[in-house]
């Protein structure tokens, strides 16, 4: 009977495990990352620039550098970049300016 439990147990965290790290799983989640990111930038034709930094569930946060043209007229339309921070618990985005980045 603790045999049978247990393989049933076992195959539904493998199914679950390879459905949460399916291409298709990864595909929407980069999505979602990059649309939410894109929203909460201040910049304008903001695009993401590399690709996600995936910290682990220790830190539950995707990091995403986005790059684009400041918009304030004072800034007479500069290249900017920004640091995008996802929480993958809260789905949230998070944005700070980051072109000390790179020079």
């Amino acid at each position: 009977m603790f045999a049978k439990v247990f393989v049933t147990l076992a195959g539904g965290f493998a199914a679950s495990a390879a459905l949460a790290s399916s291409p298709a799983a990864w595909k929407d989640y980069d999505q979602r990352l990059m649309k939410a990111c894109v929203a909460a930038s201040g910049l304008k034709d903001v695009k993401p620039v590399g690709g996600p930094i995936q910290y682990d569930d220790r830190v539950p946060v995707t990091a995403l550098v986005l790059a684009g043209r400041y918009p304030q007229k004072h800034m007479n339309n500069r290249p900017g970049r920004e640091l995008c921070v996802w929480d993958r618990k809260a789905e949230k985005a998070y944005v700070s300016e980051a072109d000390q980045l790179l020079k």
